[in-house]
């Protein structure tokens, strides 16, 4: 099964209806394709870039929309091996992005300027995870 990096109805709906009140924190997991997989219909399709550079593409203006939800990124690196775990916890990067709520991510993630730039990512990654934090107190 293929590991999707859009969440589905009911992903979204857990988060509205049973996600952790006041701040929290994103944690996204990345595993890049080795080159962007653009759909045909987009000029970027005969490019020939790495995954990595199609989510940077993605970053910008995701970027954009966190500086006006209120959120920051809080950390973000290289994952350089895995201690516990199997093969499928193998990511290419990880990045921690603070929210004042999940109402502010929610509203970042449904306006029309991030979506336009969400198939960048869809083209960049091979497989996602994305956990929702409690912020708590060091965050």
């Amino acid at each position: 099964m293929k590991n999707s990096v859009v969440p589905s109805p009911e992903q979204i709906e857990a988060l509205v209806e049973r996600g952790p009140e006041g701040p929290i924190v994103m944690v996204n997991l990345l595993k890049y394709r080795a080159l962007a997989d653009y759909p045909s219909d987009r000029p970027e399709s005969k490019e020939k870039i790495s995954g990595q550079d199609a989510y940077r593409r993605y970053g910008a203006v995701a970027l954009k929309a966190l500086g006006e939800a209120g959120g920051s990124i809080v950390w973000g690196g290289a994952q350089s091996l895995v201690f516990i775990g199997g093969p499928e916890q193998d990511w290419d990067e990880v990045i921690c992005v603070r929210y004042p709520s999940r109402q502010a991510f929610l509203g970042m993630i449904s306006r029309a300027d991030y979506l336009a730039g969400t198939y960048h990512r869809d083209a960049g990654l091979e497989r996602t995870g994305l956990l929702c934090c409690a912020a708590g107190t060091a965050a």
